[in-house]
């Protein structure tokens, strides 16, 4: 019985200590990220790559009406989502969604 009690304490006083480390830790994490995602490169990488997946999304629209697949059930359903469905939407938090979703975070910076 005393051995248990040792042991709980000991996980007790692990938990409190890595809690404050790991906290520590992931405040440093995002603060760097916040820093790369700032970035003009990073910035400037991520409008290009928003262009290429419309282009895309575009493409395979396209591709998708002029095939057999368009006839079915599947088909007419992907076809008939708006086009604003293909295009990304960014907001002013560094949050990237589908823009027919437009639920604002204040900051979170998460991705969905």
């Amino acid at each position: 019985m005393r051995g248990k009690l040792w042991f709980l304490g000991g996980l007790a006083a692990g938990f409190v200590l890595g809690a404050r480390a790991g906290r520590e830790k992931y405040e440093e994490i995002v603060a760097t990220a916040r820093k790369v995602r700032e970035h003009p490169t990073v910035q400037e990488a991520r409008g290009v790559v928003q262009e290429q997946a419309t282009r895309l999304a575009s493409t395979g629209k396209e591709k998708l009406s002029n095939s057999k697949l368009a006839e079915t059930k599947v088909g007419q359903s992907l076809l008939s989502g708006s086009e604003s469905d293909t295009t990304l939407a960014t907001t002013g938090s560094g949050v990237t969604r589908p823009s027919s979703n437009s639920t604002s975070t204040s900051g979170t910076g998460t991705s969905y």
